[in-house]
């Protein structure tokens, strides 16, 4: 795989037609990894003298953020210098210059950013229900499997099973693991086809790590924050939401709150993260597990608009579908808002939803043009009178998005473009394990000590 990697950046400096294979924006463990093992089946593969090159959907500078693709790039021995990245590659120049084939793996849909570049989607192999009217018009391979490397790993031991080599397996097998939560039945992330191609790949190389092992130090690396900045940290899991040109990003911490709040120059950083980025909130979704391993959540709500800050305050505190039962924290700032969270099973995928909604809902009955932080002539009553309707329509019309899908647990996608859960199988993510841990610890605590029912 190394010396595979090493031809392809030499392939760079040449002026010739290229094939890249891209993963999705969020550029996890499953979209790196399968980008890298697809690309380097289809070189060994094709008759004719061409190079398929793999491409990590993100920036360079980025790549610290994925905590567990780079402790597994190190445990394999991929240095991270042989690594094509999004901003070493000027995709739209080679599309219009005639000389770019794509091939998709881990995602269908493009950013409107690269809306241009579906014309050179020359196929897809993706794990997620296809959206008819986003995906490119070619040869589209899906099928809902707990992680992208399955179907990669199906691909090559089907086709090509010679060309494997244990590094390439070896990133194969824990990925697949990760993203399917150790293969664990209770969980009910993997399928059947999961499931059959660990066990063949471990039939190949049985010196691969055991599973336990492989799970624990890539899911303690997936949530590791250490030595990032708040910058880093914020934007380590993060999901943004737009209404009426109001731009909020809603970032997974995982640390306690009461150590995120005692960061050196929070408020100072966080000022300068939602200017730099152009945000008129910033939420934080403080995630971890107490000494009892049990699950805690707490929020953050950073905004320097009193009238934005009071209708997100006031939505999330007044919601019963779901009730987030929070607890208000004493605040350290005027802009920062904090609350311990005691209904633990409301995930940040939850909470997005009832944000994305009070956003609409308050805007659209305020008619405020965009990031205006006050509201021109109206009074304390006024506002407050808009901000109960905005809540009250907002909590109407959220029971049925709330609801838990009837389909089985699946793992969720950590795309900007996610499909629901209840609409089919997407990818895992973080904050997705954490919320199933959390169910699972709940329920040991439960079992363990009946007297706290």
């Amino acid at each position: 795989m190394e010396d595979y990697l090493q031809d392809c950046r030499a392939t760079l400096q040449e002026s010739r037609p290229l094939h890249v294979v891209l993963g999705n924006e969020a550029c996890d463990l499953d979209s790196m990894v399968s980008a890298l093992a697809l690309a380097f089946y289809l070189t060994k593969t094709t008759e004719a003298e061409e190079i398929f090159i793999p491409v990590l959907n993100i920036k360079r500078s980025e790549l610290p953020l994925r905590g567990d693709n780079v402790f597994f790039l190190q445990k394999i021995q991929i240095p991270e210098t042989v690594l094509i990245f999004r901003d070493e590659i000027d995709l739209h120049a080679l599309h219009q210059a005639g000389q770019l084939t794509l091939i998709l793996v881990d995602h269908h849909v493009l950013p409107k950013s690269d809306a241009a570049l579906e014309e050179a989607v020359a196929e897809v192999l993706d794990h997620r229900p296809i959206e008819q009217k986003s995906c490119p018009p070619c040869h589209v391979s899906v099928e809902l499997v707990g992680s992208c490397a399955t179907l990669v790993a199906e691909r090559i031991l089907q086709e090509a099973p010679e060309i494997l080599d244990r590094q390439t397996a070896a990133l194969l097998h824990g990925t697949i693991i990760l993203d399917c939560v150790n293969m664990d039945p209770k969980i009910g992330k993997a399928t059947l086809k999961d499931s059959k191609y660990v066990e063949k790949l471990e039939a190949l190389f049985p010196d691969l790590p055991e599973r336990n092992d492989i799970f624990d130090s890539l899911q303690k690396a997936k949530f590791d924050v250490s030595g990032l900045t708040t910058e880093q940290m914020l934007r380590k899991d993060q999901k943004t939401i737009y209404r009426q040109g109001t731009k909020v990003a809603i970032s997974a911490v995982y640390m306690d709150l009461e150590a995120f709040l005692q960061r050196s120059d929070l408020i100072a950083d966080l000022s300068t993260f939602c200017q730099t980025h152009s945000y008129d909130a910033v939420i934080a979704m403080t995630i971890f597990f107490n000494s009892h391993s049990e699950p805690v959540r707490q929020l953050a709500i950073f905004c320097p608009h009193v009238a934005l800050q009071m209708t997100i305050c006031g939505v999330l505190e007044q919601s019963t579908s779901p009730p987030l039962k929070l607890t208000p924290v004493p605040s350290i700032h005027p802009n920062l808002q904090t609350y311990l969270q005691g209904n633990t099973q409301v995930s940040r995928k939850k909470l997005l939803p009832l944000l994305q909604e009070a956003l609409s809902a308050y805007f659209d009955s305020m008619k405020i043009p965009s990031g205006q932080p006050e509201i021109a002539g109206a009074s304390r009553e006024q506002v407050d009178r808009e901000l109960d309707r905005a809540g009250n329509s907002l909590i109407s019309g959220l029971s049925q998005d709330d609801e838990d899908p009837p389909l089985p647990p699946t793992p969720m996608n950590s795309l900007v473009d996610e499909c629901p859960l209840d609409q089919g199988l997407p990818k895992l993510s973080a904050e997705a394990i954490f919320e199933k841990c959390s169910q699972i610890s709940l329920s040991q605590s439960t079992t363990a000590y009946p007297s706290n029912k």
